[in-house]
């Protein structure tokens, strides 16, 4: 199968629309897309999707309803290590600070509670 990181920036705004919604048809994604392309080429690129592996369809009467292959946890994990290699060299501390470094964008106490009991996790399977 095609890896994510090999995809155009048209079809990961398709995969991502289909992911958004679980499940699209043509229609659907063509009004989703910023500045939409023919529904000719939405259809092109969604066979093309489909014959990569990335996209499996089901018909309803007339219509194909696409549905990603990959569970959306898996292709979370596939963007997020390419991003991680592209753009901070593996360090996982980088993503972590950049991600609490975000401007407007504050964790809940919550969060940070949920945030330290991951890494105490992480520190006592390390020491196991």
């Amino acid at each position: 199968m095609t890896k994510e990181r090999d995809l155009s920036r048209r079809e990961r705004q398709i995969m991502d629309i289909v992911y958004e919604l679980g499940h699209a048809t043509a229609a659907e994604i063509l009004d989703r897309l910023p500045d939409p392309p023919s529904p000719s080429s939405v259809r092109t690129m969604l066979r093309i999707l489909e014959e990569r592996g990335h996209l499996r369809h089901t018909q309803d009467g007339p219509r194909h309803i696409y549905h990603p292959t990959v569970p959306r946890t898996r292709a979370k994990r596939s963007a997020l290590r390419h991003v991680l290699k592209t753009f901070f060299e593996n360090e996982v501390e980088g993503v972590v600070e950049t991600l609490l470094d975000l401007e407007g964008e504050r964790l809940s106490p919550e969060q940070v509670e949920r945030l330290a009991e991951l890494i105490e996790k992480m520190r006592q399977e390390e020491s196991s």
